[in-house]
């Protein structure tokens, strides 16, 4: 789902399980868009990734964050926007917009952040590693005007 914007776009469609009693969309599921449009991102733009976390890469969570500006509810359509906001050696930062899509009109929802840790190792001994190489190029097209982006090189692979 990608154009010429600066962001990469999941749509999500609010369904009743995602709401409360009051009828507006319980503040977690928030959380759980960034995560979905992460992963729909990593599918989409960087497969070898996936297959990298599939081994030994870990992209650990360290913080997240969400500011409610409107009440969204069911059978909303929401585009979740996500920019990279800073890259570093090892860690990445994440700008969510949540925008609700109604009749050809669109209104910011909500914000968010989310920042990630590459990590590698078993459970017991899992260390930071840099961001891979596919994931900063991928990375690279949806980067925040005046972000911070540290340009690190990549490894050579040798044998052991």
């Amino acid at each position: 789902m990608i154009g010429t914007q600066d962001y990469y776009e999941y749509r999500h469609l609010v369904g009743f399980e995602e709401t409360n009693l009051v009828g507006n969309v319980y503040y977690v599921n928030y959380l759980r868009w960034q995560g979905r449009c992460r992963e729909m991102f990593l599918r989409e733009h960087a497969p070898e990734v996936v297959s990298d976390i599939q081994g030994d890469l870990k992209l650990f969570t360290l913080k997240v964050d969400c500011e409610f500006l409107a009440e969204i509810t069911a059978f909303d359509e929401v585009s979740i926007r996500m920019r990279l906001e800073d890259l570093t050696q090892t860690q990445i930062e994440f700008a969510f917009d949540y925008v609700r899509l109604r009749e050809g009109i669109e209104d910011l929802v909500a914000r968010g952040r989310q920042r990630v840790a590459c990590m590698r190792g078993p459970n017991t001994d899992t260390r930071p590693t840099p961001v891979p190489e596919p994931l900063r190029r991928a990375l690279s097209r949806y980067t925040i005007r005046g972000a911070r982006s540290a340009a690190v090189p990549v490894p050579a692979r040798g044998r052991s």
